[in-house]
Formats: C-alpha cells, structure tokens, sequence
C-alpha cells in the first residue's frame, strides 16, 4: 500500500470528519472507499488487508470501523444475533440477507413501499426506520437466485 499524502482521497474524507489520518485509518479507508460501495464484516476487512500487506491487528480493523461508523464515514447493519457487516453507502436503505451464506445486498428504495409506521413510544422520535429481508436459496428453483458478487481481483471474496 503506497504511503499517505495530504492529496490522498480517503485522506481528506478523516480530515472531513475530523478523524487524524493515521496509517491504518487511511489504509482501512482505502480498502473501503476507494471502490464500489460494499459491505464488510471485520473479520472479512482483517483478511484483505492482510492479503493487501496492510499489517493491523483484528482489534485495530474492529475499533478503525466503529470509529468511522460513529464519524458517518459508514453505516453498521446488523443482521444475525449480532452479526454486523459495514456498509459504506451510508444513506438510507434496506438490505436483503442471505442466512445460508452471509451475501448482504442493498434492495433499491422503490422496492420498499410502508403504508404505516407505529406511533413512537412516549417520550421518543422515530429517527429511521431499516428492514432487513432474510432469504434463503430454493431447491430446484433455476434462475432465480441473486447470484453474489464476483471477488476482488486479488482479495478474498466480500459480501457487496
């Protein structure tokens, strides 16, 4: 992974947030930022960039991702007893989850209509409203399973 600089995208997007851009932070956010948005876990992150040679412990990916999702750099989706993946688009939206295989996918914002949301318990707002739909595939049934992302070039496979 190339050094820092001041003209680095991912760089200016810690600087943005107020984040100091130390080297596992702009390497991270590199490996987030700088591609298509996707979801990743952290044990998922851990071994890219390991096969990356970006040498950071687990703990450093887990507290790198917690700290970007509380700046508003990524969004946490918790899927499966506390699963959680990180989703770089960070506006919102609805996923579907894959229970066999741990594939999360965005679904559109058309495909998601609520007729009603309940009313807020006292005292409390409703601030945004997320739906996580659990798929699995179906025996037998041809073409009609989402078929997951193909892997990076030279990383393991990542849930998109």
């Amino acid at each position: 992974m190339p050094p820092e600089t001041s003209s680095c995208p991912t760089t200016a997007r810690l600087r943005a947030v107020g984040l100091r851009p130390t080297r596992p932070r702009v390497g991270l956010g590199r490996l987030l930022f700088e591609g298509p948005p996707r979801h990743v876990s952290a044990e998922q992150l851990y071994q890219e960039a390991r096969s990356r040679r970006l040498f950071v412990s687990l703990a450093t990916v887990y507290n790198t991702l917690h700290q970007f999702a509380a700046a508003g750099l990524l969004r946490k989706v918790v899927v499966h007893t506390g699963q959680t993946f990180f989703d770089t688009k960070v506006c919102d939206h609805h996923h579907f989850y894959d229970e066999r295989t741990g594939f999360i996918r965005d679904i559109h914002e058309s495909e998601i209509a609520f007729a009603k949301l309940p009313q807020a318990p006292a005292g409390y707002a409703i601030t945004g409203v997320e739906v996580i739909v659990r798929v699995e595939p179906q025996p037998g049934v041809q073409g009609q399973q989402a078929e997951p992302s193909p892997p990076p070039a030279d990383g393991p496979e990542l849930a998109r």
